[in-house]
């Protein structure tokens, strides 16, 4: 375990499992028993039942506590950076850069191009606002209305915008996932971004050439132009949309280019969104604050817009917050019965080599994702499990951050059970398995992971400030901090 905190002996592997599989219990039976996909209160459990091991176990609960803290402290930037993300989304709708995006983004909607306006548009607007399940929500369900009124197969359209809605997710700076994930592996928000470049990039284009080659067949398709307009004219009379809306978005990527620190960039971003709302939209100092408190509330009078844009907000992030924080407890938990240590020393004889190493990382992602179905937990505990075994093998963490984004949130909306699939399947209508074929970004990303780490491409070997361990983390031996 991480620090200074001793455990004494590890458990064996079946005893070390065995509290996380009743918490894997306790989960399963709140989203397939009462069909409730809220695993706060599950981990809340897991982390008493862990308690109750460790207690056995002759560990102290001042030294749970301690455990439970030093892991939560690795997860507190990116939840200050979260808490930024809820003002940038308000200011953003508000200041009308949201809107820019969508309007022009609908533009390109064509008959044969369909697909691939599909899967841009929602890419642009998930990368603008850093959530994929707000896009499949809201524009979702008109792109899906759309794709209809055209005579596109449901399954077709549901994968193009599931590629574009997580693409977006992933890469956004904005992203609760895209946040937690590089501070669990003790990476930076800037690092594991570029990092994921190599994956998601080609398995985008790709992907984006797939659907161009799809749409062909429907490109003699009657344009149902009246929604497309509808979509519009309701942004154009609701906000003045203007290049000038479009400055915190290439500022924040400035930043980032230039590596500053994600959370005063993100909340420059927030400021920037807040000047032009006082300039450009009319609104005034009162409800800029307030939306950036509480979010936009849209009353454009068309439902679906209204829904779209109605969001964002620091309270807005108290769900994420809060399962961020019964996430990084459960891990600390674990930590401090010794479960981790038992996985590690039971994975360490697996990974022999490069290729080992990413496939075990790919796996036990992938593998807890399928398990247990809780998006954060599956960022959470691999990061946990495997980042002192890419110190010790003398690679980059970035590597291992871009292996748990790519197998944990590109994988989650194909899984029928996973929070990720049991939402997009609940929300536009259309079974998991009939459009995971086609979201062909989510699944080539793993797949393109592991062809890099095959031939030894884009796996970069850690800082030279960063002295790789000689040995395995124990019972007795901190891992690397």
């Amino acid at each position: 375990m991480t620090g200074n905190i001793r455990i004494g002996k590890t458990p064996g592997l079946a005893m070390a499992l065995a509290p996380l599989l009743l918490t894997v219990s306790l989960l399963m039976v709140q989203f397939f028993v009462f069909n409730d996909f809220t695993p706060h209160i599950p981990l809340a459990c897991g982390i008493i039942i862990c308690a109750l091991f460790a207690r056995i176990k002759g560990v102290s609960w001042q030294q749970m506590e301690a455990s439970m803290l030093e892991v939560i402290k690795l997860g507190v930037p990116a939840i200050l950076i979260l808490l930024a993300v809820g003002m940038v989304i308000g200011s953003w709708i508000l200041s009308g850069t949201v809107p820019t995006l969508i309007y022009y983004g609908i533009e390109l909607v064509s008959p044969g191009l369909f697909l691939v306006a599909t899967s841009l548009i929602s890419a642009l607007v998930s990368l603008a606002i850093g959530t994929s399940w707000g896009t499949i929500g809201t524009l979702g369900l008109a792109l899906m209305g759309i794709g209809q009124g055209l005579g596109i197969p449901v399954h077709l359209t549901a994968g193009a915008l599931v590629s574009g809605a997580f693409f977006g997710d992933k890469m956004s700076p904005l992203s609760d996932t895209t946040n937690l994930t590089p501070a669990v592996c003790e990476t930076d928000l800037w690092s594991h971004i570029r990092g994921m470049m190599a994956t998601t990039i080609p398995a985008m284009t790709i992907a984006l050439a797939l659907y161009a080659w799809l749409g062909m067949s429907y490109a003699d398709s009657v344009t149902d132009t009246n929604s497309i307009a509808v979509l519009r004219s309701t942004l154009a009379s609701s906000f003045t949309l203007s290049w000038i809306t479009l400055i915190p978005p290439v500022m924040v990527i400035g930043m980032a280019v230039a590596r500053l620190p994600p959370f005063p960039s993100i909340f420059a971003g927030a400021a920037a969104g807040g000047i032009i709302a006082l300039t450009l939209q009319g609104s005034d100092l009162h409800t800029v604050v307030s939306v950036m408190q509480n979010g936009y509330e849209s009353q454009t009078g068309n439902a679906a817009m209204d829904q779209l844009l109605s969001n964002g907000g620091v309270m807005s992030m108290a769900w994420v917050v809060t399962l961020t924080l019964f996430a990084l407890s459960f891990t600390g938990m674990l930590e401090a019965y010794g479960t981790i240590d038992a996985i590690m020393k039971y994975m360490s004889k697996l990974t022999r080599g490069r290729f080992s190493l990413v496939l075990t990382s790919s796996a036990t992602t992938a593998s807890v994702g399928v398990v247990v179905g809780d998006v954060y937990t599956t960022l959470v505990l691999p990061g946990r499990l495997l980042r002192g075994q890419y110190q010790k093998m003398g690679y980059s963490t970035t590597t291992l951050s871009r292996s748990i984004e790519d197998n944990g949130t590109l994988l989650s909306p194909l899984i029928p059970w996973n929070m990720g699939g049991a939402f997009v399947a609940s929300t536009i209508g259309v079974p998991t398995l009939l459009y995971a074929p086609f979201a062909f970004a989510c699944w080539l990303s793993p797949l393109i992971g592991l062809f890099w780490a095959l031939i030894g491409r884009f796996i970069p070997e850690a800082e030279p400030s960063i002295a790789p361990s000689t040995a395995p983390p124990s019972a007795s031996q901190p891992s690397p901090a």
